[in-house]
């Protein structure tokens, strides 16, 4: 599992051989986690997604065309609830800003705590002494995966039974997953904590995690803590208001351009490059953004093969930039003659903040950042402003909607 191969053909290759587990199989088995190199009865196509190597419109057609909406109605909802994570964190900007100046207060806390840091540092290098915790975080170091069930028992054993605080874990689960996405993250450690889905926090259980990795590991009701109560009350104004979707601006085809690959979605060959007057091409790595912390080198060269297999895939000389100084971007730009940087979509995350700092040089420069957007996401994220009940009903319609549509830029 450390051999990610980080292109499109290989995630397409991945999701053809899984289509025929996306049924029953995959329904009766997704929550058992057997352990690295024996997770079979989930895609692993998760890296895939998050870089859009594979689409999610993409993934949930083979279901229907293997299985049928019955069968396969476990699988779309479990590909739906990324979707839903990035809407509803559009929607609620502000958790995402909260997240970073509470973690930027957690790190300088480690720095004066002694015993806190040296808390911390048992954790994320498995030396807590509760087995399963322990393999869950060597798993992750060494192979950039972590089953969905581990991730959430690791999150809850790390916020309620070791007592740490939680953005601390969620940035090292963003440090170390390749599939690491600043929504699907920072909302699924919130949603254990009890503040996504308020006064109901994820509890650990020793049954479950006994019955759910098939006996590898038996924890004793003791080893966990009791959960009664989530962390509500370190938020007391309760959660945001939900805010309209920001507006985007769609590319001119008037306007001389340059191209931006991200690993936001390195499938720019979707979108209709033909009508633009593309005067220049550049991938933008941004993995080091994801924390002040360092990033795991899994991730780091995960992304650099995804962009590079961008790159390849759309021919001609791609420029290789890194996510540095903001105003970097602008005079890049600039050279190239380009009025316009057309991108695909950049969600809420470290990567959309640093392209909020760039703007500034841009404005000067006479260049607007344009963006596209996937018909998959323009579906989901209007109905993504509470719990994900709202968006599973409206499955069926989205689906009748999207899988009837050529994709749009």
């Amino acid at each position: 599992m450390t051999d990610w191969i980080a292109t499109r053909a290989e995630g397409e290759k991945i999701m053809a051989a899984f289509a025929p587990r996306m049924g029953r199989r995959y329904a009766n088995g997704r929550n058992t986690d057997l352990g690295a190199g024996a997770h079979q009865a989930v895609s692993l196509l998760s890296p895939y997604v998050a870089r859009r190597l594979v689409l999610e419109s993409d993934l949930v057609a083979q279901a229907l065309a293997n299985h049928g909406p019955e069968h396969a109605e476990k699988f779309i909802q479990e590909v739906i609830w990324r979707g839903y994570f990035k809407g509803w964190l559009e929607r609620r900007p502000q958790v995402w800003d909260s997240y970073c100046t509470g973690l930027a207060a957690d790190l300088a806390a480690l720095e004066r705590d002694r015993r806190l840091r040296r808390d911390v540092d048992r954790a994320m290098n498995g030396q807590t002494g509760l087995d399963c915790f322990d393999a869950w975080a060597a798993e992750l170091l060494e192979t950039g995966y972590l089953h969905n069930h581990a991730r959430m028992w690791f999150a809850s054993i790390w916020i309620f039974t070791l007592g740490l605080p939680w953005r601390l874990g969620a940035d090292f689960f963003y440090r170390h997953l390749l599939d690491g996405d600043a929504a699907s993250n920072t909302l699924g450690w919130r949603w254990v904590a009890g503040l996504h889905t308020r006064g109901k926090p994820y509890p650990a259980e020793a049954q479950n995690i006994a019955t759910f990795t098939a006996g590898r590991f038996a924890p004793r009701p003791s080893d966990l803590a009791q959960v009664t109560q989530g962390l509500e009350a370190s938020e007391p104004d309760g959660l945001p208001p939900v805010l309209a979707l920001r507006a985007i601006t769609p590319p001119d085809p008037r306007q001389p351009t340059a191209l931006l690959i991200t690993d936001q979605d390195c499938r720019p060959e979707d979108f209709d490059l033909a009508a633009l007057d593309i005067r220049a091409t550049a991938s933008l790595a941004s993995s080091a953004l994801r924390s002040p912390l360092l990033v795991s080198d899994l991730v780091t060269r995960f992304e650099a093969s995804a962009l590079a297999d961008a790159a390849l895939r759309l021919g001609g000389t791609t420029l290789a930039l890194q996510a540095g100084d903001p105003a970097a971007l602008a005079k890049w730009a600039a050279a190239a003659g380009a009025r316009q940087i057309v991108t695909p979509y950049v969600t809420r995350g470290p990567l959309k903040d640093w392209l909020d700092q760039a703007t500034p040089a841009l404005t000067a420069q006479g260049i607007s950042l344009c963006e596209w957007q996937r018909d998959w996401d323009r579906a989901i994220w209007p109905h993504a402003t509470a719990g994900f009940f709202k968006v599973r009903q409206k499955i069926p319609q989205i689906l009748q909607s999207l899988l009837s549509l050529p994709e749009a830029g």
